[in-house]
């Protein structure tokens, strides 16, 4: 136990002192401009941001896919409209449906209002074309088309579009409004999910401390870092790619993490003070062990996010980055201005935590740590059950994320009274369900083998552009007439020069058609993802080798198909990375070889565990959830974040048994002291954690639903099973062995000192 005499002892002498310590004696003596210079920062950060506003926008581009290369061919030639449609569904109960004079004509007025409306540069009525009229004649659908592609179509022209759509309802004619942009709109951020989390951990904080001011130390530097991480990341998003879905994500890991890494210092500065230590010597202590520890965690989260760069995943890249700088500015919250914070309340909380002790002591109440104590004896005593229950319960959690199958959600996924989905159920019903996703088969003539299908390297029209691509496209329709899995075939259509598709009939040759293909599923089925993958193996390479032309795949279906199938791909690399480099600074860190190979496998088995629960909740529909795909980059992100938490709670737990053991204890010992010092604090921080993740619950965001889900699982495991449980059977197994470490490897490797108490 540190005393008060071994705290000051140090403390005076500064030529010893670590930067950590340094960092902490600077930002205690200057609190109140510590303090001020962070509210400066931030209010500066959050003003600059909202003046200029951000620049956020999706970036799904996946060069050498099927699919990127088809819009390639489109933009060449001018075929890609540069804005989004939306389409306005619209059901009559009439007799004559939607034909009745009397609906026709509402429904002619109210497309005439929307072509005012902002942003919108176009409106195809229904009556314009009898395929926008299902063969029933119930349902119909115009076509809206916007200025903007649909992640950048401003959310407030979504909504006027929305509210005047819903006005012209009634009387029997029922009225809804689908499409991306729609879609997008509606989606509901954090929304209250943010202050419930918030609510949620100071809940946990109080009971924890007993004193509102203590529990506050922790939100207030988490809060302060969310709120400069966001500001940074708006500037950023008009420099770089960053993904509109990014802030909701940064604030669920940076409230989780910032409270985290807080209440890891917070609870060494409460030992230290009950050690005797004054404010400032406990300060200044704590910073020198607890602060090393948070530097250390804070890096491998970093590590393990800088790991999705190595997908080439440019929307990802974008999330990557921003949530790398959250933990990064969380870390330096953590060791600069919480310093300060209890610089500023450190009398008053040190009153508060000897009154505390004085009242546990005058109960007889026994040491803090004499549960986790007698618990990790009990595990110590059957470590081979510990391990066998525990590991087959995991395995189990973690079997269904075999069967994962990964995409988008789509409007099918919204809520049954969102507008996006009431047009996807009515168009599904008037035209079949392959109708919201159609796939696009571009064909380009006297380019097979060419360049054309090498992403944006090209330019100007096709070379040998003599070829009749329509002629292709017919061969390309007749291929597919008939192919199990395709309901119906529109064109082919000739896509250059930007003319507009027609309604029908056949035009003149050019360089590029296209052909609409109509599955007869749904575009989240599994059999739409099949019969991707057989209209591009089987169907289509014939015509390819007869024609002379280059027929893709395309749409955003197809894309979806493809942005999967490329991070499944991927994955593999990306896993050795973040494992390979979280490895090697545990290694370095514990001077051991066992201890990291642990660490990185258990980390492995939480993670699919958590996994497979989504799996099981999201995909096969358990609670009343919709069905659906995971989407694509839930488990890369899930791998990344969760990783780096989990090697947080690793290290400081093996950091105390570590530093127990070098004291000279035997390694049962180390391991129960290490657990008892540390057992109430991963706990306690793991329950923050999970109720802060588990809030995202409440979003109506589908995304971010299993973002919130998978972290809290994820941790839930991590702090239970693995820390409680696994890791001190495995220990125990291992004895005196979980320190080994080759004598030319120690030579080899840097001295790295995480704890000096």
């Amino acid at each position: 136990m540190i005393t008060k005499d071994a705290v000051g002892e140090r403390a005076a002498e500064p030529g010893r002192a670590s930067v950590f310590e340094r960092l902490a004696a600077f930002s205690y003596r200057h609190r109140w401009g510590a303090v001020l210079l962070w509210v400066v920062l931030v209010a500066g950060i959050t003003a600059v941001s909202s003046a200029v506003g951000s620049g956020y926008h999706n970036d799904f581009s996946l060069p050498g896919t099927d699919s990127q290369r088809a819009r390639t061919v489109l933009e060449r030639h001018g075929a890609a409209q540069a804005g989004a449609t939306a389409q306005i569904v619209v059901r009559s109960d009439d007799a004559d449906g939607v034909r009745d004079a009397a609906v026709q004509r509402r429904v002619e007025a109210l497309l005439g209002t929307v072509a005012e409306l902002p942003g919108v540069t176009g409106v195809r009525s229904p009556y314009e074309d009898t395929a926008a009229v299902s063969r029933d004649g119930a349902v119909g659908y115009a076509t809206v088309t916007w200025a903007e592609s649909a992640e950048n179509v401003p959310k407030e022209q979504v909504r006027k579009l929305l509210s005047t759509v819903d006005r012209a309802a009634g009387d029997g004619l029922q009225t809804a409004v689908g499409g991306d942009a729609v879609h997008g709109a509606e989606e509901g951020g954090g929304g209250a999910a943010e202050g419930a989390g918030i609510l949620g951990a100071l809940v946990i904080l109080v009971f924890l401390f007993g004193s509102l001011v203590a529990a506050s130390l922790p939100v207030i530097t988490a809060v302060f870092a969310v709120a400069g991480s966001i500001g940074l990341i708006a500037l950023a998003s008009h420099l770089a790619t960053v993904a509109d879905f990014t802030p909701p994500v940064m604030m669920l890991v940076g409230l989780g993490v910032g409270i985290d890494y807080a209440l890891l210092v917070f609870s060494r500065y409460r030992g230290e003070l009950l050690a005797g230590a004054s404010p400032e010597r406990a300060t200044r202590a704590t910073l020198d062990a607890a602060g090393r520890t948070v530097f250390f965690a804070g890096c491998t989260v970093i590590i393990a996010l800088m790991g999705l760069v190595a997908l080439g995943l440019g929307s990802l890249q974008g999330v990557a980055l921003a949530v790398a700088l959250t933990v990064l500015v969380t870390m330096a919250a953590s060791l600069t201005l919480l310093p300060a914070l209890l610089g500023v309340f450190g009398a008053r909380i040190a009153r508060q935590v000897a009154r505390r002790a004085e009242r546990r002591a005058a109960r007889g109440g026994r040491d803090e740590g004499a549960g986790w104590r007698r618990w990790a004896a009990g595990v110590q005593r059957r470590p081979g059950a510990a391990l066998l229950v525990s590991l087959v319960a995991l395995g189990a959690l973690a079997a269904p994320a075999a069967g994962m199958r990964l995409g988008f959600a789509d409007a099918g996924n919204d809520p049954a009274a969102s507008s996006s989905r009431r047009a996807y159920d009515m168009l599904a019903d008037g035209f079949g369900p392959g109708f919201n996703g159609p796939l696009v088969v571009v064909v380009e003539a006297g380019r097979a083998g060419g360049s054309a299908s090498e992403g944006a390297g090209g330019s100007g029209p096709a070379a040998g552009s003599g070829g009749d691509a329509m002629a292709a496209g017919a061969a390309v329709r007749d291929a597919l007439d008939g192919v199990p899995g395709v309901t119906a075939l529109a064109g082919p259509f000739p896509a250059a020069g930007g003319d507009r598709v027609p309604s029908g009939g056949a035009a003149a040759g050019g360089p590029v058609a296209t052909v609409l293909v109509f599955p007869s599923s749904a575009p989240q089925d599994e059999a739409t993802a099949e019969l991707v993958e057989r209209l591009r193996s089987d169907v289509l390479p014939p015509v390819e080798r007869a024609s002379g032309a280059d027929v893709l795949v395309g749409g955003p279906t197809a894309a979806t198909e493809d942005f999967a199938a490329t991070v499944a791909e991927r994955m593999p690399l990306f896993v050795a990375i973040v494992v390979g480099l979280s490895t090697l600074l545990l290694l370095a860190v514990f001077r051991s070889v066992l201890i990291p190979v642990k660490a990185a496998l258990l980390n492995l088995v939480s993670i699919g565990a958590a996994l497979g629960v989504i799996t099981l909740v999201f995909q096969h529909g358990w609670f009343g959830v919709e069905e659906g795909p995971i989407e694509a980059f839930i488990p890369v992100m899930i791998f990344a974040i969760v990783f780096g938490l989990s090697m947080d709670y690793e290290v400081f737990l093996l950091s105390r048994i570590h530093e127990e053991w070098r004291r000279g204890l035997d390694h049962q010992s180390a391991v129960r002291e290490g657990l008892a010092a540390t057992g109430r604090v991963i706990t306690a921080a793991a329950a923050i954690m999970i109720v802060v993740f588990a809030a995202f619950m409440l979003s109506d965001d589908r995304m971010l639903q299993q973002f919130g889900l998978g972290l809290a699982v994820a941790i839930l495991l991590d702090a239970v099973v693995i820390r409680c449980l696994i890791v001190p059977a495995v220990m125990q197994v291992l004895g005196r062995r979980a320190w080994w470490l080759p004598s030319w490897l120690r030579r080899a490797l840097p001295e790295v000192e995480l704890e000096r108490h």
